[in-house]
């Protein structure tokens, strides 16, 4: 049985790729590169991570395999989307636009973000404290 398509915020990219624990648990969730939702905000908060912390040798391979994914670009009606759900959930821009993403496509939203904490459709896997 696929897996359902979800979207993978960068906090969740991050732990499965560095192989944490918090990722290793999250990897189980990580949907098949069909049914992984990647916004193109996403691939730029990786972008930027993965050339700052592995280089930009590994940055091009992640950014590869999620153009396998099924990329979501930031259109104008997500973006009126994002506005509204930073409005009303105090998101940041980034935030609102993974989210509104996300809300747009009828999926779940994979994050390790605390920000997301109590929103309707959102898969939460908090790291230990």
């Amino acid at each position: 049985m696929a897996a359902a398509p979800v979207v993978v915020d960068t906090s969740a990219w991050i732990e499965w790729l560095t192989g944490s624990a918090l990722g290793r648990k999250l990897g189980k969730h990580i949907p098949d590169k069909a049914q992984c939702v990647v916004p193109t905000i996403v691939q730029l908060e990786l972008s930027k991570w993965l050339v700052r912390e592995l280089g930009e040798e590994q940055a091009d391979q992640v950014i590869a395999y999620t153009q396998k994914c099924v990329v979501v670009p930031l259109d104008t009606t997500v973006a009126l989307l994002a506005a509204d759900l930073h409005r009303a959930h105090k998101l940041a821009t980034a935030d609102a636009i993974v989210y509104a993403t996300a809300r747009h496509q009828g999926v779940d939203l994979l994050t390790c973000d605390a920000h997301f904490k109590g929103l309707p459709g959102v898969a939460l896997f908090t790291k230990a404290a």
